[in-house]
């Protein structure tokens, strides 16, 4: 699995742990997040987010 690095404030989407209090399950690769998805700290857009693993 992979994480992924918001370029704006850190925030860390790690696959594994998914986000479930924004209804992303566990497992969920970033690729299969909603295109319209927005980082639940900033706010930045899914292009904002950089692979750091």
């Amino acid at each position: 699995m992979k994480r992924y690095l918001c370029n704006v404030c850190d925030l860390i989407y790690d696959e594994e742990k998914g986000l479930p209090n924004e209804g992303i399950a566990p497992g969920t690769r970033f690729e299969d997040i909603p295109d319209n998805w927005v980082c639940p700290d900033c706010g930045a857009t899914k292009d904002a987010f950089t692979l750091i693993d």
